[in-house]
């Protein structure tokens, strides 16, 4: 695997007691996959998850995204924060691993509006309309969405059997989700990528 991509491959790993099972953690810019039966989660703000499956073999993967897309042309653009690189990555992925494109299906969460005063527009709205757009465009069938609204959302994701339960998370005693996603975009802005990945 591309050690530039390796290094948004969640390594967060954990057994879950609740549900009895291995677990992948990922946050903003990651993302995991798996041909095992096990769940991944994650929390989301504003950010957005596409999780994604071969409903034949059960391989499946999830992402987290900030941004929707980056400017055409630009290095920054190639960055696990937006949307676009975030998915080509995991569907790239997930083909690697064996999954086919034909039996690809997904499910889509978050895109609240968390985070306000971070943009003119709601960055929630355009993260919520593009995982829409993009999974149309290449023709992946959106099998069930929970999008959109002001409140985070923890999301578990079953790959194997495609299951995802997700909990609205409407009082925050803390503000630790809104932090983290306020840090991480205050980063993205700090610090801009210099690297670019060619996925072909």
């Amino acid at each position: 695997m591309n050690p530039a991509i390796e290094e948004h491959l969640a390594t967060n790993l954990y057994y879950d007691r609740i549900f009895d099972c291995e677990a992948a953690k990922i946050l903003p810019g990651e993302y995991y996959f798996t041909r095992k039966p096990m769940m991944i989660v994650t929390v989301l703000g504003s950010c957005v998850a596409a999780c994604i499956r071969d409903r034949v073999s059960g391989i499946g993967g999830m992402n987290h995204f900030m941004l929707p897309d980056g400017e055409a042309g630009e290095a920054s653009a190639s960055s696990m924060r937006y949307g676009r690189y975030a998915m080509e990555v995991l569907i790239n992925q997930l083909l690697k691993a064996g999954a086919r494109r034909e039996n690809l299906e997904a499910k889509v969460f978050g895109g609240g509006n968390v985070l306000r005063g971070f943009s003119s527009i709601n960055v929630g709205e355009r993260n919520a309309r593009f995982v829409r757009d993009y999974l149309r465009s290449v023709n992946i069938r959106i099998l069930a969405e929970d999008l959109n609204d002001i409140h985070p959302r923890k999301v578990y994701f079953f790959p194997e059997t495609g299951k995802v339960l997700v909990k609205k998370l409407i009082q925050l005693n803390n503000y630790t989700l809104v932090r983290r996603e306020h840090d991480y975009a205050s980063r993205l802005q700090a610090n801009p990528i210099d690297v670019e990945i060619d996925l072909n």
